[in-house]
């Protein structure tokens, strides 16, 4: 069977639900900035589209993809008026086990805050072999990761309220 590559981040606007009432962090990785930037972009963009307003989306930056999970906790734990935390990072293989650690760590690490928090903790993270895999996937030939973590979000924040 042949693997078509697609676009992987097309959607259905009319199936978002509006965002006005959701309050949502964003917390991106500054290691491999070129990817994460397109994909903070991305997501914030795509807020905005369906309705959260600038005054609802806070941006924050973290060294590494690895440090997501505690951002996530911390914000989650003072900021009681979130309703969701999208979590943006890109992690390249390499030629050592580096990358399977992180990978395996931040995916347990967000999922685990999630479930402490009760509330969506979206993963947003790249796990890709090479660079060129990791553009196509903020936002190239494949879409944008940051996209479908904003429309993850809100449809989590949507399922939390009904």
């Amino acid at each position: 069977m042949e693997n078509k590559k697609t676009n992987l981040s097309d959607y259905d606007p009319n199936r978002i639900p509006d965002g006005g009432q959701y309050r949502i962090a964003i917390v991106a990785a500054e290691w491999n900035a070129e990817i994460t930037d397109a994909m903070l972009n991305g997501a914030y963009e795509t807020l905005l589209k369906h309705g959260v307003t600038e005054d609802n989306i806070t941006v924050r930056r973290v060294p590494g993809t690895f440090e997501l999970t505690s951002a996530a906790d911390i914000l989650l734990t003072k900021r009681c008026d979130l309703d969701a935390v999208i979590c943006i990072g890109c992690v390249i293989q390499g030629e050592t086990r580096h990358f399977d650690f992180i990978c395996e760590s931040v995916a347990n690490g967000l999922a685990n805050v999630s479930v402490k928090h009760t509330r969506p903790v979206i993963f947003s993270v790249l796990t890709t072999n090479n660079i060129e895999q990791a553009r196509e996937r903020a936002g190239g030939k494949h879409g944008n990761k940051g996209v479908e973590g904003a429309v993850t979000a809100l449809k989590m924040c949507e399922f939390m309220n009904a």
